[in-house]
């Protein structure tokens, strides 16, 4: 499979806009982006808010590119590596960066065994904070098939997440979007791809993958793994746009930033990158703490993606 050009770039840059776009919504009600915007297409969206300047990607899309880099720079899978960029960034105290992900990384031990020990410990590692950065990785294991790119997806959720289920949900993004690079529709494949999921996790992603599930029904906060894939699906699943699905994403409320990042990621690899609004990309750009102080900007990303798929 040769990945195509605008699907990649969709899937990258769309996630980036998605997370720059939910930023200054984070945990705020549901609804809220569409009573500040309420029509789409006028510009302004990229307001900028909570601590995020205009335009501006957070962790999500800042650890996202250390996975591409350290994929483009190894010429493949180097968990060591991309554990110690992780690590690099998480010293250079960005401004965000969630609890479990900085517990993990600056606990002191060694890569391969850092997220399980916080896990033994903590019991808690169902975050989406492995989810929030897989456009990249996805976009690169998509040529190499499903079983390849679910088990990249799961060593690399492994990093910073215990606990499988971030592993499945993880792994299950990395095959619709692999399908959605394609050319196919990632609805479709929903069956398929569940049943490619660890049975112990299996009936949890059913329940939030099915056609008639509504956000609404989640029982547990979107800042877990499980809604907010189902979240980011809904969204693709109820809109015919890429700006359309993200808009629906941000007005869920709660983890806005990760949410439209993913959905931005799915939704970026069916439309292709020019159903990215250019006012949009335009604003967007990517700080890299502990990094020499770089800035990516949409263009950056572009130029990122084609080492990735090249």
């Amino acid at each position: 499979m040769v990945v195509p050009v605008e699907r990649a770039l969709g899937a990258v840059i769309g996630s980036a806009v998605g997370d720059a776009l939910g930023a200054p919504f984070e945990f705020g009600p549901e609804g809220a982006f569409s009573a500040r915007f309420p029509e789409p297409g006028h510009g302004g969206e990229m307001c900028g808010g909570g601590g995020w300047d205009p335009g501006e990607a957070t962790d999500d899309t800042q650890m996202g590119v250390l996975v591409a880099e350290s994929l483009v720079d190894c010429g493949g899978l180097e968990l060591p590596d991309v554990f110690r960029r992780f690590r690099q960034w998480a010293a250079a105290e960005p401004k965000d960066i969630g609890l479990q992900t900085e517990a993990v990384l600056s606990g002191g031990d060694p890569w391969d065994t850092a997220a399980a020990l916080h896990f033994q410990v903590s019991q808690r590692a169902a975050g989406n904070g492995s989810l929030m950065r897989a456009a990249p990785s996805a976009v690169y294991f998509a040529a190499q098939g499903r079983d390849a790119t679910m088990d990249a997806a799961r060593r690399l959720a492994a990093l910073t997440h215990g606990d499988r289920a971030a592993w499945e949900g993880t792994a299950v993004l990395h095959e619709l979007m692999r399908v959605a690079l394609a050319g196919g529709d990632p609805l479709d494949a929903v069956a398929a791809t569940l049943a490619a999921v660890h049975p112990d996790h299996r009936r949890r992603y059913a329940t939030v993958l099915a056609p008639d599930w509504h956000p609404d029904q989640a029982t547990e906060f979107n800042g877990a793994v499980w809604p907010c894939l189902g979240s980011a699906v809904w969204a693709l699943r109820t809109t015919i746009s890429y700006e359309t699905a993200v808009r629906a994403a941000i007005d869920l409320g709660g983890d806005t930033d990760t949410v439209a990042a993913v959905t931005g990621a799915l939704a970026g690899a069916v439309h292709g990158i020019t159903a990215v609004p250019e006012h949009w990309t335009a604003a967007l750009h990517v700080p890299l703490p502990g990094f020499a102080d770089r800035v990516l900007s949409a263009a950056d990303l572009a130029a990122l993606t084609l080492l990735l798929i090249a």
